[in-house]
């Protein structure tokens, strides 16, 4: 029987890309970490003993407690957390649990900007939507992104120190026949089923390759969105259910058609 206040690494799992993913923390002692320096997707790492900054940092939220094996440190936590009136869970056997056997995805460490700030070109469609869509829910649901004039990224990305993407001659942008969706999938080794079925769904529309019946239906309604916002910002915003529902589908609907829908609840 599950313990009081765990959460199973399939249960997790399944709630990471939705909208109401938890928020995860990785408690790991450093010696540990350095020695399978990887984050859980949307994870962050905070230091057990520094119990009023988490606190402080939680800010009223939820959240999923983890380390390296789920015994003392994250039941601890966990329990301490839950007295402060925090709903609080720990993952069952830890980051052992996560990557061993079925190797669920992984971060690496080394693979995250500092600080946690992007930029790109501004009136952003597709892929530029998609992709913070994508840092926002599997990386950092921190993270900033800034929209300026095209030949204007390069430049406010040195003075900002942010990460630029989706332009010429940088690490994420598109490369032979992939966007920049899949480059921020390489990178981060996010190939999963669920992300590489919607991959497909965002190069096709992104690239006009028309390899996805899905495809037309995301252009369409990624135009429409660029002409209902002049904000880029309010557009992101806009369009970040539009991609959760995707990814559910990826996930979850894309054996369904139409005939096979019913009118049960």
């Amino acid at each position: 029987m599950a313990a009081p206040n765990e959460i199973s690494c399939k249960n997790l799992l399944r709630l990471i890309g939705m909208p109401d993913r938890p928020v995860i923390i990785d408690i790991s002692i450093d010696p540990y970490f350095s020695e399978d320096p990887f984050l859980f997707p949307g994870s962050f790492r905070h230091p057990h003993t520094d119990f009023e900054g988490l606190v402080a940092r939680l800010n009223g939220r939820g959240c999923n407690i983890a380390c390296q094996q789920g015994i003392k440190l994250s039941q601890g936590l966990t329990s301490r957390l839950r007295g402060r009136g925090i709903v609080a869970q720990y993952l069952e056997v830890g980051m052992y649990g996560w990557r061993h056997p079925s190797e669920e995805p992984r971060i690496p460490f080394a693979a995250l900007p500092a600080p946690n700030l992007w930029v790109t070109r501004h009136r952003p469609k597709i892929d530029r939507i998609a992709w913070p869509w994508l840092i926002r829910c599997f990386i950092n649901a921190d993270a900033e992104f800034m929209f300026v004039s095209p030949d204007r990224v390069t430049g406010v990305a040195d003075r900002y120190s942010a990460t630029p993407f989706d332009i010429p001659d940088v690490v994420l942008t598109h490369k032979g026949g992939h966007c920049t969706f899949d480059a921020m999938l390489d990178l981060f080794d996010l190939r999963t089923d669920a992300l590489n079925r919607l991959s497909e769904v965002i190069r096709s529309a992104d690239t006009d390759s028309n390899n996805s019946p899905q495809a037309a239906g995301l252009l369409a309604v990624s135009v429409g969105l660029s002409r209902m916002y002049r904000d880029d910002h309010a557009q992101l915003h806009a369009a970040m259910p539009l991609f959760e529902a995707l990814y559910r589908w990826a996930r979850d609907g894309a054996q369904e058609t139409h005939a096979s829908l019913t009118d049960a609840p």
